[in-house]
């Protein structure tokens, strides 16, 4: 059981989460998990929440806690699933909730096939691995994010996505924290305005 990993706030508020035993896996922490969910509070209730490299499901599921009308995880890790349908059943929050375990570029091919559309993407891949761009390319043509969707990446503050505009997003903004930081990017609006 991890010390620090609770639910913050809504239905399953102080609940505690499990986290996965032996994986490389950096919970977020509280604070950082609140910070972020002030910053995109008005967007959460109902939303489509898609938890991508979901590790043991603590993101998708404050967002649940929180009113979210459906969260997706997508976690390849055998025990990072079996934690993720523990802390699931302990938030009683499996009724809104789907897991995919598969690898998050299959995942996403798979979505598109089901037409669901999320609001929020947050992803937490391995730090400096350069899996960000991998997702942002499948997520620049796919259906299953609009020009309204917000796409969060937790990345290592050595992280900068300078490729992301090529991938057709805009970085709308940047919170950075003392180990880690959030990118909040948007995808990239064609500007129709008959410039040639």
């Amino acid at each position: 059981m991890g010390d620090d990993m609770r639910v913050i706030a809504g239905k399953a508020r102080r609940l505690q989460l499990r986290t996965v035993p032996g994986m490389e896996v950096r919970p977020t922490t509280d604070r950082t998990k609140e910070t972020l969910f002030n910053i995109i509070s008005s967007i959460i209730p109902q939303c489509n929440f898609l938890d991508l490299f979901s590790g043991s499901g603590a993101i998708g599921i404050e967002a649940l806690s929180r009113g979210a009308a459906l969260a997706v995880f997508v976690e390849n890790n055998k025990a990072a699933v079996q934690c993720i349908k523990q802390n699931l059943a302990a938030t009683h929050l499996e009724a809104d909730s789907r897991i995919i375990q598969n690898d998050v570029l299959t995942a996403l091919r798979n979505l598109e096939k089901e037409k669901v559309c999320f609001d929020v993407v947050f992803m937490d891949p391995p730090y400096n691995h350069n899996l960000e761009m991998e997702v942002l390319e499948v997520l620049k043509n796919s259906s299953v994010i609009s020009k309204d969707t917000i796409v969060i990446v937790e990345a290592s503050l050595q992280t900068q996505l300078l490729e992301a505009e090529q991938a057709g997003f805009v970085c709308d903004r940047v919170k950075q924290y003392k180990t880690n930081q959030h990118i909040f990017l948007s995808k990239k609006v064609n500007a129709d305005c008959g410039e040639s």
